[in-house]
């Protein structure tokens, strides 16, 4: 896997570099604190979303560096203290950082990722974070959802010509890999990061020839093991089909196939199938574009049509129903001069806004069959006896309240950062592909739904519950 060493600290809120100034002249640079990336809401309103980033987020902390350039950039804006530039100029990040596995189904107020380090390092963390996890989990999660509206036919990501730019189209297409898309359209993903590479041809090459026959039988000769004709250049059924026929035999080719990018794509992908097999050549198969998303696939799956494989573009690549994950850091504690850990809260009129306090951990509960019960958030010393009766704690809702036994638990989070030394061995991306979609297995179905999913619970500890109702209710702390 290419290591991604571009230097992108600048890449970074404003006023994240004018509270580190302000930490290093009060004093509190150097003081411990902790935060939590997690999001509030699910894209599409789905039941889960997937964990997708952490690879380029190990990079881009590994890579923290200014040079003279960006001191003497700080320095011009009148604002910053010499004090700070010259903590800029030795920087490197001594924290430790906390992640959930990339593939991983994630769900709303659990933290994704924690961050504990010196305060001045952590604040300068939260653009590079939020950005690069926020775009990944969106487009892992969109396109695990049209994957799985596939039912098991190819998924292939077509979307780099309408990505937001060069980077959202290369980590898209890696995002789109791990959701569980079994290529991409973009050439450069194939070579970083070893995504398969690989298209048909474009309207443009059948009409460069005198005849869409002779622009067939070129492309044939050429690719004999992969070509994929367009047949809807100008008449998908009355010269598209038979053109694509006559030249796969005049080239001998029996395992290509035909890509229909508009029309009716059940009706004529049924007449297509009927005219390929009647032609002998059952072992042609039939690819469908043309502004794709989860929910036409399935309907075009359950009125007839007969594709094999799919390619998706912008509604991918973009997640055009739901383009914004929502991902947010906020502190959620502090250490004091004797080490001792101190919650912190923020409180909103606005329920969603207001923040669990602590430092905390994450486990996941499975059943007997290995299917996820529910994800208990819990306050860091604490664990999960899986031999001991547990209470799935629920004080909005008593009734909802349940006592599990039988059951195994999992901690989600890794540690991958020990006092600024990588510690965490990433896995291959093929690896996190196939991880994503075993974990997505645990999941009920009735979670996976695409329109009003059963809502997964992630509920808090009794303990962490009772610490956030107690600064809820003026014991804020000092």
């Amino acid at each position: 896997m290419q290591k991604d060493d571009t230097n992108l600290t600048l890449l970074c809120d404003y006023y994240e570099y004018t509270m580190a100034n302000g930490y290093v002249e009060t004093g509190m640079s150097e003081r411990i604190v902790y935060f939590d990336v997690f999001f509030r809401n699910i894209p599409d309103r789905g039941g889960f979303a997937v964990m997708a980033g952490l690879e380029q987020v190990i990079d881009r902390i590994e890579n923290m560096r200014f040079d003279d350039s960006d001191i003497e950039f700080f320095r011009s804006k009148g604002t910053f203290s010499e004090r700070f530039l010259e903590y800029l100029r030795g920087f490197r990040f001594t924290g430790d950082v906390y992640a959930v596995p990339e593939g991983t189904p994630i769900f709303p107020g659990e933290p994704i990722v924690t961050v504990r380090a010196p305060a001045a390092q952590a604040q300068m963390l939260e653009t590079l974070l939020l950005l690069t996890l926020n775009h990944q989990c969106l487009i892992a999660t969109k396109a695990n959802r049209i994957v799985r509206a596939a039912d098991g036919r190819a998924v292939m990501e077509f979307g780099s010509r309408r990505a937001q730019g060069s980077d959202a189209a290369i980590f898209g297409a890696r995002a789109a890999y791990i959701g569980g898309c079994v290529g991409t359209a973009c050439t450069i993903s194939d070579k970083r990061y070893g995504i398969p590479a690989s298209g048909t041809m474009a309207h443009s090459w059948v009409q460069m020839f005198d005849s869409e026959y002779e622009a067939f039988l070129a492309y044939c000769r050429l690719y004999p093991e992969n070509a994929v004709l367009l047949v809807d250049t100008y008449d998908a059924l009355g010269s598209g089909v038979p053109n694509a026929i006559r030249a796969f035999r005049e080239a001998g080719v029996s395992k290509g196939g035909i890509r229909i990018d508009s029309g009716d794509l059940a009706f004529l992908s049924r007449r297509a199938r009927e005219m390929l097999d009647a032609a002998g050549l059952t072992g042609i198969r039939i690819v469908a574009s043309n502004a794709l998303d989860e929910f036409i696939i399935r309907d075009l799956i359950d009125q007839g049509a007969r594709i094999d494989a799919f390619g998706v573009g912008d509604r991918l690549i973009t997640s055009h129903s739901s383009p914004v994950f929502g991902g947010v850091y906020k502190l959620a504690a502090v250490e004091d001069a004797d080490g001792r850990i101190i919650p912190k809260i923020k409180i909103s009129n606005n329920t969603a806004k207001i923040t669990t306090p602590g430092y905390k951990r994450v486990y996941r509960l499975f059943d007997a069959n290995g299917k996820a019960i529910a994800d208990q958030v819990c306050l860091a010393d604490e664990t999960i006896d899986p031999s001991e009766p547990l209470t799935l704690f629920d004080p909005e809702a008593p009734w909802k309240r349940k006592t599990v036994t039988g059951f195994t638990v999992r901690e989600l989070q890794v540690q991958v950062f020990r006092e600024g030394r990588r510690v965490y061995d990433s896995p291959s991306l093929p690896e996190i592909r196939r991880y994503c979609k075993e974990q997505i297995g645990t999941l009920w179905d009735e979670v996976k739904r695409f329109v009003n999913p059963q809502e997964y619970h992630v509920d808090l500890s009794r303990r962490l519950w009772e610490l956030k109702q107690g600064m809820l209710n003026g014991g804020r702390g000092n």
